[in-house]
């Protein structure tokens, strides 16, 4: 029976495809459906191959190397409940299945096996620009989607300046979403998406399109709307952010669920697993690197004071972190910077390259390695996380940023020569910086206060 308590019941869940055969790129949509109905009996045929399986035909896809098989399982027997009023965080890496459950939950799709039960109004924002009439303006939009969810149009209305407030796109309310920028797409989106008052609320990782302060007011607003007992779920390859907002995190991996529990828990089974962050990271296929119109990330790496790639650093040891990057197309000044936050998604710190050789300099084309060297005792003990951006200077743009690209550990000394001295208790904030300290002592001073007495 299901439990009065329980927003989101998922039992079993599934989700398979066939591998099907390549067909030829057809020029329009008149071609395509000509194609279909020309020969409509073996296509329907084709259609029920690619997306109906027998009991069998599960069973050995399920017990053989999917990589020798011709069935894919995108979401793989996942079962969870959800809470009313929880704030879930749901991590894994590309194709872990993340996004395919999300679109299950919100019935954009239907499960091969299993079934999810919920209970409220889903409001979700999945990818850019998703539930928006392109021809449609941003306000006819915003009452376009605040009737699928069921709401009233005295309701919409009352809602309405909050909406187009907290995106921030007032001048352009009044504009076709076809002239939005995928950024200002994201921003109306999420704002009728956490306003229009949803039982439940699915996000997922198209919060990285915004800029860093609208982030932030999204997050702001899931803790809001979580407080209010509604129900929260977020994906994000933000590992900080998932932290600070969630209360529970569940890790996917290859549509499979792998562990569900504390964030600090989850977090760092998915760390210290192959297939989580670490310390360094490659990218050997120049087409799934991050990059921009005029460079491309190769690796990011982060060193301790011997010279190795160690994700554990001693709170009293220096270390550095390297981007290596490629230039394709000379000619543009550009700006690598690493930003450091903790496990609770505060930011630690950002440093910009201040190298003088190359400041305000034009790149020639080929391959560069910019390090920051992080002294010691200045970081706090705990896990912390590092974004990788590499900017170009007028105009002002991002050429990429990987987010979370490395994790590691600050430990603290137990020898009493770091920061902390001979203090064992919990000492707060977010970095530990060894300063030099004086006390001057006065013994005339007491002996004055003793004769007058």
């Amino acid at each position: 029976m299901f439990d009065k308590n329980v927003a989101i019941e998922v039992e079993n869940i599934s989700k398979i495809y066939r591998i099907g055969t390549k067909d030829e790129l057809q020029d329009n949509l008149a071609q395509t459906v000509f194609g279909f109905f020309k020969n409509p009996i073996k296509n329907y045929r084709k259609y029920r191959s690619l997306y109906k399986f027998d009991d069998a035909e599960l069973y050995t896809s399920n017990q053989s190397d999917e990589a020798s098989s011709d069935i894919i399982w995108a979401v793989k027997d996942v079962s969870f409940d959800v809470k009313k009023g929880e704030l879930i965080g749901i991590i894994g890496r590309n194709g872990a299945g993340k996004s395919t459950l999300l679109k299950i939950l919100c019935r954009i799709t239907d499960p091969t096996k299993g079934h999810a039960r919920i209970r409220g109004r889903i409001s979700s924002l999945l990818e850019v620009g998703t539930g928006f009439h392109n021809e449609l303006t941003g306000r006819e939009n915003v009452y376009l989607n605040g009737t699928i969810l069921g709401m009233t149009k005295v309701e919409i209305k009352r809602k309405f300046d909050e909406i187009v407030h907290f995106s921030g796109i007032e001048k352009f309310i009044d504009t076709p979403v076809k002239r939005y920028s995928s950024g200002m797409k994201v921003r109306l989106a999420f704002s009728v998406a956490a306003h229009l008052e949803p039982e439940i609320l699915i996000i997922d990782e198209v919060l990285a399109v915004g800029d860093a302060d609208f982030q932030k007011k999204c997050l702001n607003k899931m803790e809001d709307v979580g407080q209010q007992g509604r129900t929260v779920i977020f994906v994000s390859h933000n590992l900080p952010a998932v932290c600070r907002l969630c209360e529970r995190v569940i890790l996917l991996d290859r549509g499979g669920l792998v562990e569900d529990g504390s964030p600090a828990q989850v977090v760092s089974r998915y760390l210290n697993s192959d297939f989580g962050t670490s310390a360094s990271r490659e990218w050997i296929d120049p087409t799934t690197a991050p990059a921009g119109d005029i460079a491309r990330l190769n690796a990011v790496r982060l060193q301790a004071d011997d010279g190795q790639i160690r994700d554990t650093i001693d709170i009293r040891r220096s270390f550095t972190v390297e981007m290596e990057y490629e230039v394709f197309r000379s000619g543009s000044v550009l700006l690598p910077v690493f930003a450091f936050d903790n496990e609770e998604g505060l930011r630690v710190f950002t440093t910009v390259d201040q190298d003088p050789t190359w400041r305000r300099q034009p790149r020639l084309e080929g391959r560069y390695i910019s390090t920051v060297h992080i002294p010691g005792n200045l970081l706090a003990e705990g896990m912390l996380f590092i974004t990788c951006t590499l900017l170009t200077m007028n105009p002002d743009r991002v050429q990429f940023m990987e987010r979370t690209a490395l994790a590691f550990q600050i430990v603290d000394s137990v020898d009493g020569d770091s920061a902390r001295g001979d203090y064992a208790k919990n000492i707060p904030g977010i970095v530990r910086p060894m300063l030099q300290w004086t006390t001057q002592f006065d013994p005339a001073f007491g002996e004055a206060a003793i004769g007058g007495l």
